[in-house]
C-alpha cells in the first residue's frame, strides 16, 4: 500500500523524496537479490527503502554480537559467516523478507538482528514490535553520526521522537568499492517501539 505526500524541503537542504511507503505488518521492502555481479553483496536499490514506514509485531530476529574497537568490528566478517551458515542450515531466511539491524550498544561491542522467520538452534532470538521510519544515507560509515542527528532533526519535524537507531548496512566495503556507492538504510525506532526477548 503507497500514498502519496509532498514536504517542504528540509533546512539541511535535502531535498525530501516525494513517495513515502507504508508497509504491512512485519513486511519489508522488496530487495532484488539477482543483480549480484561481484557474487557477494546484490546491487542495493534505494527504491522502497527510503521514506518508508515499517510496523513490527513480535518480528522474529536472530541476536549476534561483534567486538568492537571504539565502534569499529572486529569480527564481523567472521561472525556475519557463521550466523549466515546457521540460518541457512536452519531454513529460517527468506530473501523477500530479509534484513540486518546493526546498533552500538558500547563502542566495544556491536549488536546484530538478523530478520528470520523461524528460531535457529543454538543462537539468542528476540522480537521486535512498534513502529520504525526508515532513509537512504550514503557514504563512509564514520559518518553514522552524522545521518542519526540528521533522521532525529527529520523525526521531529514531525512530530516523533526517535527512541532508538540501527543501521541497515547493505553493502560490505569490498562491493561498495565495485558498485561505486555505499548506501545505508538508518532504520529508526520510534516513540511506539518496544524490544523484548524471545
Amino acid at each position: 500500500m503507497t500514498a502519496f505526500w509532498k514536504a517542504p524541503a528540509q533546512a539541511n537542504g535535502i531535498e525530501p523524496r516525494k513517495r513515502k511507503t507504508l508497509m504491512e505488518t512485519n513486511a519489508l521492502p522488496p530487495y532484488d537479490q539477482s543483480d549480484k555481479p561481484t557474487g557477494c553483496c546484490a546491487r542495493f536499490k534505494d527504491e522502497g527503502w527510503d521514506g518508508t514506514d515499517l510496523h513490527f509485531k513480535d518480528k522474529k530476529f536472530l541476536k549476534a554480537k561483534t567486538v568492537s574497537l571504539f565502534h569499529i568490528p572486529l569480527n564481523m566478517g567472521q561472525m556475519f559467516g557463521k550466523t549466515f551458515a546457521a540460518i541457512e542450515a536452519a531454513d529460517a531466511r527468506k530473501d523477500d523478507d530479509f534484513i540486518v539491524l546493526s546498533h552500538d550498544p558500547t563502542p566495544w561491542r556491536g549488536e546484530h538482528l538478523f530478520a528470520v522467520s523461524k528460531d535457529v538452534p543454538g543462537h539468542e532470538m528476540v522480537t521486535l514490535s512498534g513502529d520504525y521510519e526508515t532513509k537512504v544515507f550514503e557514504g563512509p560509515f564514520k559518518d553514522a553520526p552524522k545521518w542519526e542527528r540528521e533522521m532525529e532533526s527529520y523525526l521531529a519535524g514531525k512530530g516523533k521522537r526517535l527512541k532508538k537507531t540501527y543501521f541497515y548496512y547493505t553493502t560490505c566495503p569490498k562491493c561498495a568499492k565495485t558498485y561505486g556507492r555505499n548506501p545505508v538504510v538508518l532504520v529508526a525506532e520510534t516513540e511506539a517501539g518496544t524490544h523484548k526477548a524471545a
